[in-house]
Parts: structure tokens; C-alpha cells; sequence
């Protein structure tokens, strides 16, 4: 039976894939239920926002004097330009590379699982950073059961595998099937906006299903730095995911993961100016390649969209100062002024 879904579910499930954090994702979960269609179709997405909301509401109470008590709340609020989760293996070497790539404090250590709970770190880029979110090892017999809220505010994952380790292909296999037990997907393509691909009208809408375009990392490379390896791994695995060689010990490759994650992202960043003011260079706000002043203008305030009268833009497409209207597609390191009604 079809779901015919609402415009105004439509809009609270959009919200609630963007939500930064787990208050704002609560918010929209109460939004969804209330909007949502309640016909014979729907019961079985009722029921899973219905249990979403118990869940996040008991994580946000936190610990119950005198009864169960819930777990810390693992997911981590979105800062940066992008959200980019750390997977892999035990002794992958993955909270090594984000101790590297971030100078985060990460326990590390010879032995595995020595991450426990979702460590966060900044990896700067040009003027941006990226915010990595190192988390705990994934195998056959261990995966944490908060990882799918941890990864829901993710954009993008780094598979980080130990490139010299024999047992390579097995660990691939096992994390792909341990995320598809809890509706997460490692896609070998990038995408510019969205989490979820496009469905297809007889597809179930799922709006709990984690999409994550993924950066193959193949980590450890001083000690295999054979290049064939990697294409053999892939040849193995018939996966086609992009990829780079690193290793923490050289150094190599390291500086090359902010810019994979700018361009296969489609990062754009925009300075924002007042009039009769020099354009803020030191604080751009980002977004995705097809984005529009308008856009610009919720990240500036999300009540200034509504007054948005018209912009004046600077950029590679436009001529200096050109009057824009609120759907004028933006470029990267464009500078907008806003005008408002």
C-alpha cells in the first residue's frame, strides 16, 4: 500500500536528516509522527519513529535514579564544513591517523578496540576545517550499539584499513555487513546534499537508512608500499570505492585528505559582507555546490529567510556587486551581502 507521505512530513524528515544534534533530531521525530499519514501503509514507519522518540528521549534524560540506566549520548554535534565518521578494523591504525590528521589526544595503543566512544577532532583545510569522528573498531564480534545514531549526522566515512594486514579483505567484508545489519551504507560514489539517493516511487521511504560516501584509506603503507596491493584488495572485493595511501609513520598521503573531502564533497565556501564593509574572509560559511543565497541566508539566521529581499554578489560568475535574487546559485569563495525587506 502506498505511503503518501505529506508535503509537511516531507519537510520535518528533511530537518530531521539535517538535525546538528540530538535535541533538534527529537524535535523533528515529534514532527514527523504528528504529520504523518495514519493508514495501514504507514504502520510500520510509525512504529519505527515511535521508537526512535523513545530512544532518544530516554538518552536525553540521561541516567534514572533507582532504575535502568541509559547510555551517554554518543552522537557528536556537526561543526566544521563536513562530518566524516572513522571506520575500520581493530589495528587498523585508524585512531593513529586521526591523532595525525587532527592532533587529537586519541588513546592509542598495540592492542585493539582502544577506542571506546566517539572522539571528535578538527582537520583544518585552507580556510575550513573538517570535524573527523574517530569510533570504536568494527568486527565480527563487536559493534557498538549506539553506532548508527553516532553516524547519523555524518556526511561522509573514511573505511581506514591496515593495507599490510593478510587478513585485509575479511575485515572489509565483515564491517559492510555489520553496518547493513543496522541500515548503514558505504557508497562508492560521492554525493553533493542528501544522505539518502534518490528512491524509486515503489522503494519504501526510510528515513532512519545512513547513506555515507566513503574514502578508502589504505593506512600503513611504509610497511607494504607496494602499489599493486591496493588494486588487488579492490579487485577482491569488486569495489570501486576512491582511495588513498597513507601511512602516520612517513607522513605520506596525510596532506591529501582535506582536498579529496573538499572536492568530492562539493564544498563551497561563501564570505559574507555588510554593506560598506570588507567582505569577513576569515569566516566562510559552507555548503554544497548547488546551493543558493537563500541558503546562505539560513545559515546566517534561520529566521532571515523569510525577510530576504535581494543580494549583492561578488564572484568568478558574476560582476562585482551584481543584484542576485534569493535563488542565484553560488560559487565557491563567492561574496554575498544580504538585503532584507
Amino acid at each position: 500500500m502506498p505511503t503518501n507521505l505529506s508535503p509537511a512530513y516531507k519537510k520535518a524528515e528533511q530537518e530531521f536528516r539535517s538535525a546538528r544534534d540530538e535535541r533538534e533530531r527529537l524535535a523533528c521525530l515529534k514532527e514527523m509522527l504528528s504529520t504523518i499519514p495514519k493508514h495501514k501503509g504507514t504502520e510500520n514507519l510509525q512504529a519505527d519513529i515511535k521508537s526512535r522518540i523513545k530512544q532518544l528521549s530516554e538518552q536525553l534524560v540521561g541516567p534514572k535514579k533507582g532504575g535502568n540506566r541509559s547510555g551517554p549520548v554518543h552522537s557528536v554535534r556537526k561543526e566544521g564544513a563536513a562530518q566524516i565518521a572513522l571506520l575500520g578494523p581493530p589495528n587498523s591504525g585508524k585512531s593513529s591517523l586521526h591523532a595525525k590528521l587532527t592532533g587529537s589526544r586519541a588513546e592509542i595503543g598495540p592492542y585493539p578496540f582502544t577506542t571506546h566512544e566517539p572522539m571528535p577532532g578538527m582537520l583544518p583545510f585552507e580556510d575550513i576545517s573538517f570535524q573527523l569522528i574517530d569510533l570504536p573498531p568494527l568486527s565480527a564480534d563487536y559493534m557498538p550499539s549506539w553506532l548508527m545514531e553516532a553516524l547519523h549526522p555524518a556526511d561522509a566515512a573514511l573505511l581506514v584499513l591496515d593495507i599490510a594486514d593478510p587478513e585485509c579483505t575479511e575485515h572489509v567484508e565483515v564491517i559492510l555487513d555489520r553496518l547493513k545489519e543496522i541500515k548503514v551504507a558505504l557508497l562508492e560514489q560521492w554525493l553533493s546534499s542528501s544522505h539518502e539517493p534518490a528512491l524509486e516511487e515503489k522503494d519504501e521511504p526510510d528515513p532512519f537508512r545512513v547513506v555515507l560516501p566513503t574514502l578508502l584509506i589504505a593506512n600503513k603503507y611504509d610497511l607494504d608500499p607496494d602499489p599493486a596491493v591496493l588494486q588487488a584488495l579492490k579487485d577482491l572485493l569488486n569495489i570501486e570505492f576512491p582511495s588513498l595511501v597513507t601511512s602516520t609513520h612517513s607522513g605520506e598521503g596525510l596532506q591529501k585528505v582535506g582536498g579529496v573531502l573538499f572536492d568530492g564533497l562539493n564544498i563551497v565556501r561563501i564570505y559574507t559582507k555588510a554593506p560598506g564593509k570588507p567582505p569577513q574572509k576569515d569566516r566562510p560559511f559552507t555548503l554544497r555546490r548547488g546551493s543558493n543565497v537563500l541558503d546562505v541566508a539560513r545559515l546566517v539566521h534561520k529566521d532571515l529567510a523569510g525577510s530576504l529581499k535581494y543580494a549583492r554578489a561578488w564572484g568568478k560568475e558574476v560582476y562585482d556587486g551584481q543584484q542576485v535574487g534569493p535563488e542565484h546559485l553560488l560559487a565557491d569563495e563567492d561574496v554575498v551581502e544580504l538585503h532584507m525587506r
